[in-house]
């Protein structure tokens, strides 16, 4: 268990708290699904991008999904080899482009023949052959929140089938590019399994239609997505989500690719948060904490659902309340008609599954400084970001105040 009032007390509120046994544990748990078949966990590193978060991952052997070359240095920094790191991202930059190249990275994921182009023209300049894959949008819907899914012709992701085979014609013409993988991705916060096994078999198809006309692929990438229990969902078994892609891929001898990051990190995450004290407007109850939508936002701007659990004393009958933090927004909000007890000053608030996408989509706004991360692993605590102070928001303008 991990003793959360120890922790605010060290360290402060808001914080974030990492349960690195827990994502361990994940791991572990989705590299044994493909027991059996060349496989590469690579960690999505947009989920959580803390570096002893990369490191943690990079120790147990994972590679790393990338979607900025920021993502890219931070997964060389953790000690993630190159031979393991994709870069993923529909608007790469010339600068990013021939970075990655430059780094060796595994592949280059392209999402649009205009990136194709810059990545050959590139690579041309660069004297060097660029490996990479295409990401194909296959039309799937992947039943999850719209601004969370990406397989569908109206998502920015991807290429369709027949764009993706001229391109990968293109590529295999080359004397720059080197098609070695094919990529899709249809969404994240996946819990149906039937539209992932549908988006394998297309994508499998046209691999055996390439192989046809002689364009070998070594890498078959299928994303992540894997969804986790935020309320009350029912979620993929690890194994049953290799199942259902190894059912598709058939006298295929392809290297499988997986880009765990929800899964792996998010139930892994807590959020502490102080209460300030509880207020009232007519019937409307609220509770005012020290934590904001600067510090974890998904709840603004998904709706998303988090499960609170309140470290109090108090013994009174749970009332439903607004958990609301101190910034000038009214879209500030950790939940709305959520039912705790009576709170007191100073008692707690612990917001659960907020492992990724929670600290990474911080921001200074309010000028408020970003919280400290904390990792708990063997029973023990440890530091792994510090708490931005007013001078660390400055830094970057105080050098051209005028007198």
């Amino acid at each position: 268990m991990i003793d959360f009032k120890a922790l605010a007390q060290e360290y402060g509120t808001p914080l974030y708290v990492y349960d690195f046994d827990y994502m361990t544990k994940q791991y572990e748990e989705l590299k044994e699904a493909f027991r059996g078949r060349k496989s590469i966990v690579a960690y999505a590193v947009k989920a959580n991008s803390n570096l002893s978060v990369v490191k943690h991952f990079a120790k147990m052997g994972s590679g790393a999904d990338c979607v900025s070359i920021g993502e890219v240095r931070r997964a060389f920094l953790a000690g993630i080899p190159a031979y393991k790191i994709i870069f993923s991202g529909v608007g790469k930059s010339d600068a990013e482009i021939r970075e990655a190249i430059e780094r060796d990275i595994l592949y280059i994921n392209v999402e649009s023949e205009a990136e194709l182009g810059r990545v050959e023209l590139i690579a041309k300049a660069l004297d060097t052959k660029a490996r990479i894959s295409i990401r194909v949008n296959p039309n799937i819907d992947p039943k999850t929140h719209p601004y969370i899914s990406t397989g569908l012709h109206d998502n920015k992701f991807g290429v369709d089938l027949s764009t993706a085979k001229r391109m990968y014609i293109k590529a295999n013409n080359s004397e720059n590019l080197d098609p070695v993988g094919i990529h899709f991705h249809i969404g994240s916060q996946l819990t149906e399994l039937e539209p992932i096994r549908e988006a394998a078999v297309i994508v499998a198809d046209l691999v055996r239609s390439l192989e046809a006309i002689d364009i070998e692929l070594k890498f078959f990438d299928v994303g992540g997505g894997l969804g986790i229990k935020y309320n009350d969902e029912t979620t993929i078994k690890p194994y049953d989500y290799a199942q259902a892609i190894l059912s598709t891929l058939t006298a295929l001898d392809m290297t499988i690719i997986c880009e765990p990051g929800r899964f792996l990190t998010a139930n892994a995450g807590y959020f502490v948060t102080k209460v300030l004290y509880e207020k009232q407007n007519g019937e409307k109850k609220f509770v005012v904490v020290d934590g904001a939508m600067n510090d974890l936002l998904r709840p603004s701007l998904y709706n998303a659902y988090h499960e609170i659990e309140a470290l109090t004393q108090s013994e009174g009958e749970p009332r439903e309340v607004d958990i609301v933090g101190p910034v000038c927004e009214s879209g500030d909000f950790f939940a709305k008609d959520y039912k705790l007890p009576p709170l007191n000053h100073n008692d707690l608030l612990v917001i659960k599954s907020a492992g990724a996408y929670g600290f990474g989509m911080g921001s200074n706004y309010n000028t408020r400084g970003r919280s400290a991360e904390v990792a708990v692993e063997n029973g023990k605590a440890r530091l792994i970001r510090r708490r931005e102070s007013f001078d660390d928001l400055i830094a970057l303008e105080r050098e051209f105040l005028e007198d």
